[in-house]
């Protein structure tokens, strides 16, 4: 049986503020390495937000929820942490071992339903039992230092949507670091608080290496943690990043070709090979894994959904269609997936705070998106989409995710929570487009007026 559920004590009062005066000292001193003139304004603000976001979600779940998925990070590291207090040469075994038995460390993982071979939990736990060794088990702390490590893969990812567009540097803010959704669930004691900060470190450094090509090995170092980090925990993420992102290398290279005939020739070969990466990475990554094996995931899918659905109690569910377990029918549903992880709750779908607020942001994605088609058409977006690079990779990024958590995930209490790595792209792709229409607008604008004037 785990310890206590209730994570938060007279500890978290006392030394909460001391680290959060610490870790926002730590923020300012580093500020002018990581920032310019333009971006520096931003960099407390977010961090302060995501610290904050950490300290809301463990008090919804302490006192809301009453226990979750923090409570048992929180409750496994804990044990960890006892076991290196008892003893140090133990603790160490516990904190490297991956659900073998030994009789060592069984008084601990006898009471830990997640120690299990190859158990992604687990990663999360040893993250956070290491922290815990830093802040005297302090689940508050832990937390603002899980914001912390999120932050850092985010401030990455914002810089570089920053170096692809700088003048919308103040709408990516809004992109990366102030939607409701990304900074609460993605900055407490959760796998998702460092999948989103890993995902960003990935971003990063693919971009900088591949596209920019600079600091080529450093930026293939992060590039590569990040990677890993998304393979150990959610490596759909991962795989939902890679096709897109051979494709954007690809688009972005064939533009700098300055014969047409050679790019023509080159294309079907360059998406082939990018095609060829995608497959490889998908069938080959996740070989032998019950989860997330390519061969399995229409059973996986249908067994995932239909236990969500029915063990939801908060009203949430919602129905895509019908899943058979075969690869066919998710293609059936992808498209009502997509619609219903891009657009849904709807605000008549709300059933309690948290998914009034993922409401909220569905209708302000709604309404950029027929913003869009509307300013454009749907053949002059579509059109627009294919040939603004960023935004392909962008958009196919999260319509991949957006099938993969839309025909999982069973609920929108669920699906909140797994869709906030695609929001960050899907938005800013959409703020991209937006400025593409607005530029193009005011040249339409600027010829009137000089044929008027001739």
């Amino acid at each position: 049986m785990l310890l206590s559920a209730n994570m938060m004590s007279f500890q978290d009062l006392f030394l909460t503020p001391i680290y959060l005066l610490l870790l926002l000292g730590l923020a300012y001193a580093l500020r002018g390495r990581f920032t310019n003139a333009y971006t520096r304004r931003y960099f407390i603000p977010a961090y302060a937000l995501k610290l904050g976001g950490a300290i809301a979600l463990g008090l919804i779940y302490e006192f809301y929820y009453s226990g979750g998925d923090t409570t048992n990070y929180y409750n496994h590291a804990a044990l960890m942490y006892k076991a290196f207090g008892d003893s140090f040469p133990v603790g160490l075994k516990l904190l490297t071992s991956d659900g073998e038995y030994d009789p060592a460390i069984y008084p601990y993982t006898s009471q830990m339903f997640w120690f299990t071979p190859g158990s992604t939990e687990m990663v999360i736990v040893r993250i956070a039992a290491v922290i815990a060794l830093l802040c005297f088990n302090t689940y508050t702390v832990m937390a603002m230092l899980f914001a912390t490590l999120s932050f850092t893969g985010m401030w990455a990812m914002y810089i570089t949507f920053v170096k692809i567009r700088p003048q919308l540097y103040k709408q990516f803010t809004l992109a990366v670091f102030f939607m409701p959704s990304v900074f609460f669930w993605g900055s407490g004691l959760m796998k998702d608080s460092i999948c989103i900060g890993a995902l960003g470190l990935l971003f990063y450094g693919f971009y900088k290496a591949t596209i920019q090509k600079r600091s080529i090995i450093t930026s293939a170092a992060i590039g590569f943690l990040g990677a890993y980090v998304l393979y150990v925990t959610k490596v759909y993420i991962l795989l939902s990043f890679l096709p897109p992102a051979m494709l954007w290398v690809f688009n972005e290279n064939s533009q700098r070709i300055q014969s047409s005939l050679v790019r023509m020739l080159a294309k079907p070969v360059l998406i082939a090979v990018g095609v060829g990466v995608g497959a490889f990475a998908a069938t080959n990554l996740t070989a032998g894994d019950e989860r997330f094996d390519v061969e399995k995931i229409g059973e996986r899918s249908k067994i995932t959904k239909e236990y969500l659905s029915e063990y939801v109690t908060s009203g949430s569910a919602y129905d895509i269609g019908e899943l058979d377990g075969s690869l066919n029918s998710i293609v059936k549903v992808a498209p009502m997936a997509v619609f219903t992880a891009l657009f849904r709750p709807f605000l008549f779908e709300a059933r309690n705070p948290v998914m009034l607020l993922s409401a909220m942001e569905a209708t302000f994605f709604i309404y950029l998106t027929v913003m869009m088609f509307f300013r454009t058409g749907l053949f002059g977006t579509l059109r627009m989409i294919a040939t603004e690079p960023t935004v392909t990779f962008c958009f196919l990024f999260a319509i991949i995710m957006a099938v993969g958590v839309g025909t999982t995930s069973g609920n929108f209490g669920t699906l909140v929570r797994y869709k906030i790595p695609l929001m960050p792209f899907f938005l800013a792709g959409l703020f991209i487009m937006q400025a593409r229409v607005d530029s193009l607008a005011r040249l339409k604008r600027g010829n009137v007026n000089l044929q008027r004037a001739a």
